[in-house]
């Protein structure tokens, strides 16, 4: 069971080939066996898993059941769950037991799905290889030496490793995309403003958004159409309909333009990486698709006027940490402002620190209009570069990443962690829709295949993808960590 994904487990249900609870029994005791040394999970809810289970199969026994009914999946530990723990990797909400469910998270529920579970992330999704957690780094399942990329590190390693069948993420600057790419699923981060970020904790406010992670683009698709949709909560969202995105797959590719941006091919990109993005583009080829290069002129501005934006949101969304109302409080403070200091500095981890330290200077007195204004005028040329783009080609298509995953402890210079980001950060500024699908491997570590599309092209994207996975095996592909104990 552990190998299918999600649309062949909710076809083996609906068959009754195994019950839900069954499914969750079988998962639960996976994760039991085999999470200690993926670390992919902070909490795991058992009980209520279990009970979720039993209701899903007591509604399919009604005749109730929908598309997601007693599906099990897991979410990042940065989407509020009533009486769940949700830490967002980090020492400051360890012991916040969320008093209320994330938007996604109540439409998930009513769709009856069956959440196993919290999964570990850099602290407040500040990270690209998942070793900002407090709770300790994630490994890949591919090569337990490698990063599995971040911050939804853990949902990406628990998806590879069979141990759930699809998760959410969150998607700040590719956080969703990278983590996919490295650990050789499948990733979509959704226009800004698609999904609700209600109950979803804030790391960038304008750059946030909340997304899928499975096998397939097919299995994204189904769990797009169920948390996608206005929020009146979130003012942020968009009040627009949302397509049965699985209706939507099967459309031909015959005619479709393909843009590849000449800036994500150059210096900096692994040449196994490019040689097996090019055979991908191929692939797209043969299927009746055509080929041209564009250019984004802005690019190698994009981490720049990413890295100051960021972080800048982040120092306004964390000032809310404070040891008063929720969240650590240090011990004995001698008064408010030694609360304030104590609670923060040991609340928060390096990264956590650097980015609050950042974004407070390039919004003080003196520094904004040099810095974050500025940033925010070369946001818009970013965003102007795409659409120009788009007024050319239906789609773009380029390397999810620069390289494979890299080794754990390999990047420790903040600033070459920051360039891991160089393919997807731009996406995030534009506000524009990705998906990144395994497309090949390099020294047994999977590569991914970004796919960019206008604003609200998630149905093109989902279908293109799935398109591509009809022909190819590469979201087939499992790692060895948990076959000899499957």
């Amino acid at each position: 069971m552990h190998d299918m994904t999600l649309t062949e487990l909710a076809r083996a249900l609906e068959a009754g080939e195994f019950t839900s609870r069954q499914l969750t029994e079988s998962l639960l005791e996976r994760i039991k066996r085999l999470d200690g040394e993926l670390n992919s999970f902070i909490s795991v809810t058992a009980e209520q898993a279990l009970a979720a289970a039993d209701a899903a199969d007591a509604a399919r026994a009604r005749g109730e059941a929908g598309p997601l009914t007693g599906l099990p999946l897991a979410l990042k530990d940065i989407f509020c769950t009533e009486g769940v723990r949700t830490s967002c990797g980090s020492k400051m909400l360890d012991n916040f037991i969320a008093p209320y469910d994330a938007n996604v998270v109540e439409k998930l529920k009513t769709a009856g799905t069956v959440s196993l579970g919290k999964t570990n992330m850099d602290e407040f999704a500040m990270g690209s290889s998942n070793e900002n957690s407090y709770y300790g780094p994630v490994k890949n399942p591919w090569d337990l030496s490698a990063v599995p990329g971040g911050s939804s590190g853990g949902s990406a390693a628990a998806v590879a490793a069979g141990l759930v069948p699809a998760a959410l993420g969150t998607d700040t600057g590719g956080s969703i995309r990278q983590p996919a790419a490295f650990c050789g699923i499948t990733g979509l981060k959704p226009t800004y403003g698609r999904v609700s970020r209600y109950g979803m904790v804030a790391y960038a406010s304008s750059l946030d958004q909340a997304g899928p992670m499975a096998r397939t683009a097919e299995d994204c698709a189904l769990l797009l159409s169920a948390i996608a949709g206005h929020d009146l909560r979130d003012s942020t969202s968009v009040a627009r309909g949302v397509p049965d995105y699985c209706a939507e797959l099967g459309a031909s590719l015959s005619g479709l333009k393909i843009g590849l941006p000449k800036e994500y091919f150059g210096d900096g990109l692994d040449p196994a990486v490019e040689s097996a993005i090019r055979e991908a583009v191929k692939v797209y080829e043969s299927l009746g698709a055509t080929v041209q290069e564009v250019s984004l002129p802005h690019t190698h501005h994009a981490i720049p006027a990413y890295y100051v934006i960021a972080p800048a949101e982040a120092s306004s969304n964390l000032s809310r940490y404070d040891g008063v109302r929720f969240g650590h409080r240090c011990d004995a403070p001698h008064d408010l402002e030694d609360l304030y200091k104590r609670s923060r500095a040991e609340g928060f981890g390096d990264e956590v620190k650097r980015r609050i330290l950042i974004g407070t200077h390039t919004l003080s007195e003196g520094f904004f209009d040099a810095y974050y204004k500025k940033a925010q005028q070369v946001r818009r040329l970013i965003r102007q570069d795409f659409m120009d783009a788009f007024e050319e080609v239906d789609v773009l298509m380029g390397p999810s990443t620069p390289t494979p995953a890299f080794d754990l402890g390999a990047n420790k210079d903040p600033v070459s962690m920051y360039l891991q980001d160089i393919y997807t950060i731009a996406i995030n500024l534009a506000g524009i829709p990705g998906i990144s699908v395994p497309a090949g491997a390099v020294d047994g570590r999977p590569v991914g295949l970004q796919i960019l599309g206008p604003h609200f092209a998630e149905s093109q994207l989902l279908n293109v993808a799935h398109q591509f996975q009809q022909v190819t095996d590469w979201h087939q592909q499992r790692p060895a960590f948990g076959k000899e104990n499957a």
